[in-house]
């Protein structure tokens, strides 16, 4: 399924187990952003900063209090080479593998 789609880049969402060509949940391994204990004015910026911190292969997951849609916009209108992967779908929380 394609969240968001323009002439540089689509983010696809993906089943969690389809994380990897090789099988392996990398998930474990990625460093956590709890988008959840940010303050909201900041939050986007801070998510935003920290994804343009990853280098190539690199990956961390995202917890936010919804379906970050409108932070996934962003994404797409700055960076052109990142992936998405919903690991949970609320209805308490929404994880989000986020590659480079």
């Amino acid at each position: 399924m394609s969240l968001v789609t323009d002439q540089h880049l689509t983010l696809s969402a993906t089943p969690a187990a389809a994380t990897c060509a090789c099988g392996h949940d990398h998930s474990a391994e990625a460093p956590r952003l709890d988008a959840r204990l940010i303050p909201h004015a900041i939050r986007h910026g801070a998510v935003l900063g920290a994804l343009g911190q990853l280098g190539p292969g690199q990956a961390m997951v995202l917890v936010a209090p919804h379906d970050p849609q409108p932070l996934l916009r962003q994404i797409a209108e700055r960076f052109d080479d990142v992936s998405v992967t919903y690991l949970v779908r609320g209805p308490e929380e929404w994880q989000l593998l986020l590659g480079r």
